[in-house]
């Protein structure tokens, strides 16, 4: 409803559409379920860092007393709100129109929820590729500072230095990947965000029984690879729930 025609013109301009379908399904399932584990840790708000057009406030089964915070550019909010007006959310939904990367107003966004919220999870899908390394490190940093702040879940991509596919680089030259790491549990343990459940895609593939797609000509290579160098090659991406060790008490 939200991406519209335009939206599913702009899918299907997309080079490799089956790949890119198959990726977008597999890591919003995975993220699903680690939000279902994440909740019954006694989450009270959940903040939705670069939420775009997500819609999980209105399809998942969430408590009706559980504060979910969308934070986007302000015309995305605006669209939004206009769009989802008669909609009614599972539990209660707050959009913010902020500019991620404008550092002063984030922390001093996040330094108020702070002091309304207890136990929160942040949610950063599909955004850390498009934060320079030192622009990811700054966030990793001023949330680890929120003490309620104590989960994140992210999608990673372990599998080398992260470059945008030379057919999209023209489609989307206005929003590269800028975020070059070779470990991202190692970038954020820095910050003392450490790996509490991991969802790779081999592992979440399966349990859709949602196969890599057999698409010319990636498709066809992964699919003459042995199973088990297949599954290694899917199983250094995917999503994971983040914590931060717990406050010690001082003695």
């Amino acid at each position: 409803m939200l991406a519209g025609a335009r939206g599913r013109r702009i899918a299907a301009s997309m080079p490799r559409p089956a790949l890119v379908a198959w990726a977008m399904v597999v890591r919003t399932a995975a993220i699903d379920v680690l939000i279902g584990d994440a909740l019954s840790a006694g989450i009270d708000c959940v903040v939705n860092l670069g939420a775009g057009l997500d819609t999980r406030p209105y399809r998942l089964p969430l408590p009706a007393s559980l504060l979910w915070i969308e934070i986007d550019f302000p015309h995305i909010v605006e669209s939004k709100d206009s769009a989802l007006r008669a909609r009614p959310p599972a539990c209660r939904v707050e959009r913010v129109g902020m500019n991620l990367l404008d550092r002063a107003a984030r922390k001093e966004f996040f330094a108020a929820l702070g002091k309304r919220t207890k136990n929160t999870l942040l949610l950063a899908e599909g955004v850390i590729p498009y934060f320079s390394n030192a622009d990811a490190a700054a966030l990793a940093g001023d949330i680890c500072a929120i003490p309620s702040f104590r989960h994140w879940i992210m999608d990673f991509d372990n599998a080398g230095q992260r470059r945008m596919p030379r057919a999209w680089e023209k489609r989307l030259a206005a929003a590269p990947f800028l975020f070059q790491v070779t470990d991202w549990f190692e970038f954020f343990k820095r910050f003392d965000w450490h790996p509490h459940r991991v969802i790779t895609m081999a592992a979440q593939s399966e349990s859709l029984k949602r196969p890599y797609p057999l698409d010319f000509p990636l498709g066809f290579i992964m699919h003459a690879l042995p199973a088990s160098v297949r599954h290694r090659i899917l199983s250094l991406s995917g999503a994971a729930w983040m914590q931060k060790p717990p406050a010690r008490t001082p003695r």
